[in-house]
């Protein structure tokens, strides 16, 4: 059997390369989406398969007579594409196969406005959730395939409320189809229209997010009567925590969601779960999101671990209030995650014996770590030396 995978652009037969139009028009089955197959040039066979999942696909060939087939995909097989997972099934099964590249939506946008897209950042906000603010910069352009909730429109009114949006973009509609159309404006102008579904976005080189690292001084946080995470004990939870740029985070008893902007600001491509029970700490924590721009910061306001149950398996998580429900917390956190790199916070000497045991059922021992903070403060001509409670970092071993 002769397998041909091939990128049809935008999706209309003008768009094909003559590769890939021979590839089509030879083939005995055509497998795609609908859009695609409603498109096939003039010449192809009426045998044709509505499927997209790779095991259906593969399932279809194990049972097709067809002595030719191809698979047909929107855009460039080689950008954002199903035809890589495809690539890799069949490389399993030992099939052969042949892969005809086709024009990518950042192609034909760059083309539209005659403009080369070498120097272009290159973002899918495609069926997944996106913090455009975190990878959009002040040295290049930034281009978003969107799809799904992530439309052109939501992704500028992110920006916007993250202070970017008099940054001048431009969404292309239907490129390459007659339907084509550029809409040029402001990220705060765009916010405020539709666009077709297929539709991508370019923003222009905006105003760069100030990053930095852990330990942001307690003043930059919106904090009410909440408790807060002393700066130097959040330098020290995110350094026991080892935060890298991809890790999923989970922050229990999150409080004012300083530990939490900290976590989202040090993962930019990664995503924060906090957990908070009370309601003007959770308030106070969709602010902080909204003043860093922690776009990647999920609040969900409840009471742990009930909250935990559908959150993504953790990297790593810190634990900064249970109510009581340490052991049950613990549990829940290991559960979703045997590996997951754990750090809790204890002031009271009850909390550390807890938290000791909660790990010690497990089979795991503790790294404990005391901090004890000591800042001046000034009173009249002097300045008192002024020192909190000492907190315990209990680290999993």
């Amino acid at each position: 059997m002769k397998i041909d995978l091939v990128g049809m652009g935008s999706g209309t037969p003008g768009s094909l390369t003559v590769q890939g139009l021979a590839a089509l028009r030879g083939a005995g089955l055509i497998i795609g989406a609908r859009r695609l197959l409603e498109k096939l040039p003039d010449g192809c066979t009426g045998n044709r398969a509505l499927l997209y999942k790779v095991e259906e696909i593969c399932a279809l060939l194990q049972t097709t007579s067809a002595v030719q087939v191809a698979v047909a995909y929107s855009g460039d097989t080689g950008f954002y594409s199903g035809a890589a997972a495809l690539c890799r099934a069949l490389d399993a099964q030992g099939l052969a196969y042949t892969v005809h590249p086709g024009l990518s939506s950042v192609q034909l946008l760059a083309a539209a406005l005659g403009r080369p897209w070498q120097g272009w950042k290159l973002v899918s906000a495609h069926g997944c959730a996106c913090a455009p603010a975190a990878v959009c910069g002040a040295d290049a352009p930034t281009f978003f395939l969107t799809g799904g909730i992530e439309t052109p429109a939501a992704l500028c009114a992110k920006l916007t409320q993250s202070g970017c949006g008099e940054a001048a973009a431009t969404v292309g509609e239907n490129l390459g189809t007659d339907d084509q159309r550029l809409v040029a404006g402001t990220v705060q102008e765009l916010a405020q229209q539709q666009f077709a579904a297929l539709s991508v976005l370019l923003v222009e080189p905006c105003p760069a997010l100030s990053r930095r690292v852990p330990g942001l001084p307690d003043e930059a946080f919106l904090r009410g009567k909440t408790p807060m995470t002393k700066q130097e004990v959040r330098a020290a939870v995110l350094a026991k925590l080892a935060v890298r740029p991809g890790d999923t985070l989970w922050d229990v008893g999150a409080g004012t969601g300083s530990v939490s902007v900290e976590m989202a600001l040090a993962a930019p491509q990664g995503e924060v779960w906090a957990a908070e029970c009370d309601a003007d700490a959770c308030e106070l924590i969709r602010q902080n999101r909204i003043k860093f721009a922690a776009e990647n910061l999920h609040l969900c306001e409840g009471t742990a671990p009930a909250v935990l149950a559908d959150w993504p398996a953790p990297d790593a998580v810190f634990i900064g209030g249970s109510k009581g429900n340490l052991r049950a917390i613990v549990d829940a956190v290991l559960a979703a995650n045997p590996s997951v790199r754990l750090c809790i916070s204890a002031i009271a000497l009850e909390t550390l014996q807890q938290a000791i045991a909660a790990l010690a059922a497990h089979g795991l021992t503790a790294q404990v770590t005391q901090i004890a903070v000591s800042r001046t403060k000034a009173a009249g001509s002097l300045h008192l030396l002024m020192a909190n409670n000492p907190v315990f970092l209990i680290v999993r071993e």
